[in-house]
């Protein structure tokens, strides 16, 4: 099972992520939202399509637009369709 942990904290768990470009990609529901903020953030890849962010906060720690996700990837990416990924100090455990 995959976990991303965030200031010691289980923040995601699934046995069903999917791997993109080295990047676990949790399902949206098997976060633990009260850790997440929604951002105004976005950036654009080029194959993926526009990805928006989130800010992970635990036990008043923050690291911000640390998760993101692509609302409505592009045809390519579709497998990764209601699924969060992390970096910016969240730790994945494959």
């Amino acid at each position: 099972m995959a976990q991303a942990t965030f200031n010691g904290t289980v923040i995601a768990s699934s046995d069903s992520t999917v791997v993109v470009e080295g990047n676990h990609y949790f399902p949206a529901d098997s976060l633990d939202m009260q850790y997440f903020t929604p951002t105004d953030h976005t950036t654009v890849c080029g194959w993926k399509g526009t990805s928006n962010y989130y800010t992970v906060t635990v036990d008043g720690k923050s690291s911000e637009n640390a998760a993101w996700y692509y609302k409505s990837p592009k045809s390519a990416a579709a497998e990764i369709t209601g699924h969060v990924a992390f970096w910016r100090g969240v730790t994945v455990q494959p």
